[in-house]
């Protein structure tokens, strides 16, 4: 490449283009900074999820196929009992 003093880099040359690169390296930097808290900051403002229930991990478990609709039936029903939610068991 032609400069205006021929073939080599003098003065100001040695001095900027060192200085443009630390520049550079220095904003692709802050850029990726900038993005991780963006994204960090996005993900603070959701309110964090409900705790899972018994009866909504039970119903999961079936949609799943992890247990059958006669399993599934039968733990509904205990969990209604203990919870107090089921008919009076006894006289």
């Amino acid at each position: 490449m032609m400069y205006w003093w021929g073939q080599q880099m003098h003065g100001w040359g040695w001095v900027l283009m060192p200085l443009g690169s630390v520049l550079l390296l220095a904003l692709v930097i802050a850029g990726v900074v900038a993005a991780i808290r963006l994204t960090d900051a996005r993900g603070a403002d959701r309110p964090p999820a409900p705790p899972a229930t018994p009866a909504t991990l039970l119903a999961e478990r079936y949609a799943r196929g992890e247990i059958d609709e006669v399993e599934y039936q039968h733990r509904v029903d205990v969990l209604n009992k203990t919870a107090g939610h089921g008919p009076p068991s006894g006289p």
